[in-house]
């Protein structure tokens, strides 16, 4: 934990990241991983007594490691603290940015305060801006097939639905495919169009390819946007994708620009997480299972992060892989040659472009 407080000379109080992001999460049910990582960043920054601008990068990056190290899957979270690190440093970089030379360095603290919140302001208007981008796409008489529950693709179809015909009349159908996890993950989505007179079908992951030939077109949302076009989603994803090529349907990705993230997957096993999808077992073998994961549950409740972990990036995932329980919220990698545009803020997106996107953000 970051040491920040009360002004110098009094002690300082430990910053938890961790627990400051899961309240952001807990108070706004409708607020991403990555922007709650964000927002936690900038409280960090708002508490901190760092005196130079070295030690302000050096608190960021250690802080945002030591979040990631406690985070299950933290592709999502860790695409929006990246880029947020490189937004402040390109800040700092800007000769108008405050920086210049004589400058305070409360001065300084207080343009990335300023620029801080800005950036977070955006990131929670980039799901409005995509849902008006992206309601063109849904069109009189359309059936869309959706998954899992995301919430720029929620708004999306409630933003169509809202521009329908005139006397409330429908304009589409959705397909929501319910995954084998939970029976309620899609109640907030289900519920919400259905109170705006979209007929909505719930049906279960198995029945996709039987529900493909009554779809017009297929609409999923993203944890994670990578550097050749594809995505990192629910899993499940990857198999609708899939069946939407094979039966010659559109496969929409709709993600914030601060979920594309700087990997570069070449496969399903190629994340740089550790995923519990596929456990082979004997008879024999059933008991020491349920033995190892109830003593795991324990140790990550009680585990402290070594040095060595909070070092990770993933960038490098070949330095140690973070382990996600199969039975959890596991993911999967759908190429970009399943996707026939990504809807981002930014616009509407090619996969091939994603990258021109990223050298954008970052460079």
């Amino acid at each position: 934990m970051a040491a920040v407080g009360g002004p110098h000379g009094q002690t300082a109080c430990p910053f938890d990241i961790v627990a400051t992001y899961r309240r952001l999460l807990a108070d706004d049910p409708d607020l991403t991983m990555p922007v709650a990582a964000i927002e936690a960043l900038v409280e960090l920054l708002a508490q901190s007594q760092a005196s130079t601008i070295s030690e302000t990068l050096n608190l960021l990056e250690t802080s945002t490691q030591h979040l990631k190290s406690h985070i299950p899957n933290p592709i999502s979270l860790s695409a929006g603290t990246d880029v947020f690190q490189r937004y402040i440093i390109h800040q700092l970089q800007r000769p108008s940015g405050g920086t210049h030379v004589g400058a305070d360095f409360q001065s300084i603290r207080n343009h990335l305060l300023s620029n801080g919140r800005l950036f977070v302001s955006r990131a929670k208007q980039a799901r409005e801006q995509i849902a008006a981008f992206g309601k063109g796409f849904v069109r009189d008489g359309t059936t869309v097939l959706t998954n899992g529950r995301s919430r720029v693709v929620g708004a999306l179809l409630q933003r169509a639905a809202e521009t329908g015909g005139g006397g409330g009349s429908v304009r589409f159908r959705v397909i929501y495919v319910l995954g084998g996890s939970t029976n309620t993950e899609g109640d907030v989505v289900v519920g919400a169009l259905r109170e705006k007179g979209v007929p909505v079908a719930v049906i279960g992951e198995g029945a996709v390819g039987y529900a493909m030939g009554k779809v017009d077109m297929v609409i999923v949302g993203a944890e994670g946007v990578v550097e050749n076009g594809g995505v990192i989603s629910r899993l499940g994803t990857y198999q609708i994708g899939l069946l939407a090529r094979a039966a010659g349907k559109p496969f929409y990705v709709v993600a914030e620009s601060h979920k594309f993230v700087r990997l570069y997957p070449l496969s399903q096993y190629d994340l740089p997480i550790e995923q519990k999808v596929i456990d082979f077992r004997t008879a024999t073998g059933e008991e020491e299972a349920a033995t190892e994961a109830k003593d795991a549950d324990m140790a990550t409740a009680e585990r402290t992060p070594r040095a060595s972990e909070n070092a990770q990036h993933f960038g490098n995932a070949t330095r140690g892989k973070t382990e996600v329980n199969g039975a959890g919220n596991p993911v999967d990698f759908t190429p970009p040659d399943l996707i026939s545009a990504l809807v981002t803020e930014h616009g509407v997106l090619t996969p091939s472009a994603v990258s021109e996107q990223l050298i954008k953000i970052w460079f």
